[in-house]
């Protein structure tokens, strides 16, 4: 049997920092959405083990790979011998800031259960996928959500309303550990969570862009964001910010064709650009 899953990437349309828990991770408040740009994840029984492929042979395809570790952790918790085939056919580009390779290990948790007839409840399909990365969780529900903790608690909100998304990823690496660890050591500005949360709730887009924040715009440097925000601003984005902890940049724009024309002018900037609309749903089986 071969079951095949559209993997939908994510952008922060709100991320800030809220404490520092004891066991070391942070704690955060988001407000996460999925867009239409999406892995393609196909996962079919094999005779034994787990076989992991990939478009993209930049990515590794062992233990290492996000989704082969989702796939272990799902056989572990549901005491079943692995047995499965996975390809990942890569589209979103990784270590963006877009949770790619989170949303690859959660639609490996939703093929498998499926391929085996439900053997782990929704409840228990979330946490095992905390267990293996904070986002996958709303991967594998997506939409429009409040993501609190470590990303385990999760809330729906109103749906975004359909709106055009340029997503801009310049050519450098984040590292998300150094990120946090610069969080740590530098006195952020927190954005206001209420009003956000508020504008959310209501559908509000145009407070959702007022008070839309990511606090890892202050501590990471990436020197293409100034000039990537300013051509968004001048083809009419309602709103230009960084994903997680990037180095993606995003624009919420009302009209296609100026999200198009947007899209054609950061493209000389960073080639790995892309044009997406809101979608509300997660992992999803074809």
């Amino acid at each position: 049997m071969k079951i095949t899953v559209d993997a939908p990437a994510k952008i922060n349309l709100f991320l800030d920092i809220v404490g520092k828990l004891d066991n070391g991770y942070h704690s955060l408040f988001m407000v996460m959405q999925s867009v239409d740009l999406c892995d393609t994840v196909t996962v079919e029984n094999a005779e034994s083990g787990i076989a992991l492929t990939c478009s993209d042979e930049r990515l590794p395809c062992n233990e290492k790979n996000i989704a082969y570790k989702a796939a272990d952790a799902f056989f572990k918790k549901a005491n079943i011998e692995p047995a499965v085939k996975i390809h990942i056919e890569k589209r979103i580009p990784f270590a963006a800031g877009l949770a790619g390779g989170s949303a690859d290990g959660a639609a490996v948790l939703a093929a498998l259960n499926r391929l085996y007839d439900n053997a782990l409840t929704e409840e228990e399909l979330l946490k095992t996928g905390l267990s293996v990365g904070s986002d996958i969780p709303f991967c594998i529900l997506g939409g429009t959500r409040l993501a609190l903790n470590t990303g385990g608690v999760l809330a729906p909100l109103a749906p975004l309303k359909e709106c055009f998304i340029v997503l801009s990823k310049p050519d450098r690496g984040v590292s998300t550990a150094q990120a946090y660890a610069d969080a740590d050591s530098t006195h952020i500005y927190h954005p206001d969570c209420m009003k956000m949360l508020d504008a959310c709730e209501n559908g509000d887009f145009e407070n959702i862009c007022r008070y839309a924040g990511n606090v890892f715009e202050q501590v990471v440097e990436v020197p293409e964001r100034v000039e990537i925000k300013e051509i968004m601003r001048s083809s009419g984005a309602s709103l230009c910010q960084m994903s997680g902890s990037g180095p993606t940049v995003f624009g919420l724009f009302g009209s296609k064709t100026d999200a198009e024309a947007c899209l054609e002018k950061v493209r000389k900037i960073c080639p790995d650009s892309f044009l997406a609309m809101p979608c509300r749903h997660g992992a999803e089986i074809i």
